[in-house]
């Protein structure tokens, strides 16, 4: 890698996958000091311990930021452009508050930012700092479905977190969709209301 001056950040979204609501992103700046033995791939970790490593990053990162996507947005841009958006909405929010020279992008795409940009395939699972955004956007994004569940009871939200699992695409059978689902996904696979 490069000698940058300036920070260098992480970003990282959850929420591609899923069938309703939004996609979030989280944008990191770590301290030099920050016990990254503790992170990992937030996909790895229990719920318990993302709660815990959020409220330490939060409290302990130089800079964090949070950027959604709507499901609006999704439908309207597809799902890889407004994975863009939000991780483009997150670094905005951090940028703005130090000054970043590098932004280590996990997958092997990375939006047009105002800064050197890198995507790193398994980021979430190699570097600190994209690991803690990962465990971020991860976090705000259940806490958002968690929300949903208690909107729209019957839908399950709280569980499945919007994502296609049987129980799940069976609910939307039986009672159809709610404003938040995505209605450019095939919500029932291979099935039309």
């Amino acid at each position: 890698m490069q000698q940058h001056t300036g920070h260098i950040c992480g970003l990282d979204e959850a929420g591609r996958g899923p069938l309703a609501g939004p996609v979030v992103a989280a944008c990191v700046v770590l301290s030099a000091d920050f016990p990254v033995h503790l992170l990992a791939d937030s996909k790895k970790l229990s719920e318990q311990k993302r709660m815990m490593l959020e409220v330490l990053i939060k409290e302990n990162a130089l800079s964090y930021g949070i950027g959604l996507a709507s499901h609006k947005e999704i439908d309207r841009i597809n799902i890889l452009n407004a994975s863009m958006l939000a991780m483009q909405r997150a670094y905005d929010k951090v940028n703005g508050t130090i000054e970043i020279a590098l932004a280590l992008v996990d997958g092997n795409k990375a939006p047009l930012l105002g800064c050197s940009t890198q995507a790193v395939v398994r980021g979430d699972a190699t570097i600190p700092a994209i690991m803690a955004a990962s465990i971020l956007a991860k976090q705000h994004r259940d806490r958002i479905m968690v929300q949903c569940g208690a909107k729209w009871p019957e839908y399950r939200f709280e569980k499945h977190k919007g994502y296609a699992t049987k129980e799940h695409r069976s609910l939307c059978r039986v009672h159809g969709l709610t404003p938040i689902h995505r209605r450019s996904f095939s919500i029932i696979q291979g099935e039309l209301f």
